[in-house]
């Protein structure tokens, strides 16, 4: 059975690029510190806790992809590449161990606000996001704060070139687990933007 992935319906593709319209969305996020690779797992097992039961009725609710995992810190000076992991400068800490990142889930569509289970944790909060246009890099293999950065800034530069306006931070999406054969792994930079 395939894993339940965000709707969307390609406005725009050339080579590794798209411009997508996703339809509005319910997230559970939390928010964590620490350099990437930390952020991400601390965040993933929080989440993961809540899906798997951990919440007001005990109910398991199915993993969907990706992962998604941005910079959540407002004081950073530069810009991240970034999210679900990341990839982010700071002007924190050399080591990036200052850091905040904001990790989240996509709920599976068939939940309302309402009908959503309430978290235990009071780290895991519920939002939603509504529909949006978001510009999208896609590549595979391992990441790395350099290889986000570089993907990050090749798609700034594609959404430049398509006279689109980016808003806000860009997000790191992970699609596969941590055992998927780095070739078959799907990684994407996501920017949300306006036409």
């Amino acid at each position: 059975m395939a894993t339940e992935e965000p709707k969307y319906v390609l406005l725009d593709k050339s080579e590794s690029f798209e411009l997508r319209a996703y339809a509005p969305q319910i997230v559970a996020e939390v928010k964590v510190d620490g350099d990437l690779d930390a952020a991400s797992t601390q965040g993933f097992r929080l989440i993961a806790a809540y899906i798997f039961g951990k919440n007001q009725v005990s109910e398991k609710i199915a993993m969907t992809a990706p992962v998604g995992i941005e910079s959540s810190d407002q004081n950073k000076s530069a810009k991240i590449a970034m999210t679900a992991p990341v990839a982010i400068e700071s002007n924190k800490s050399p080591d990036n161990a200052g850091n905040q990142w904001t990790v989240s889930f996509v709920m599976p569509a068939e939940y309302t606000l309402a009908s959503l289970p309430k978290p235990l944790n009071p780290q895991v909060k519920i939002r939603e996001v509504p529909a949006e246009k978001r510009a999208v890099i896609t590549f595979s293999g391992f990441y790395n704060e350099e290889k986000v950065r570089e993907k990050t800034q090749a798609l700034r530069d594609w959404v430049k070139i398509k006279n689109l306006k980016s808003v806000g931070e860009p997000q790191f999406a992970r699609y596969n687990p941590p055992w998927t054969l780095p070739f078959m792994r799907r990684n994407e930079v996501m920017i949300q933007v306006l036409d």
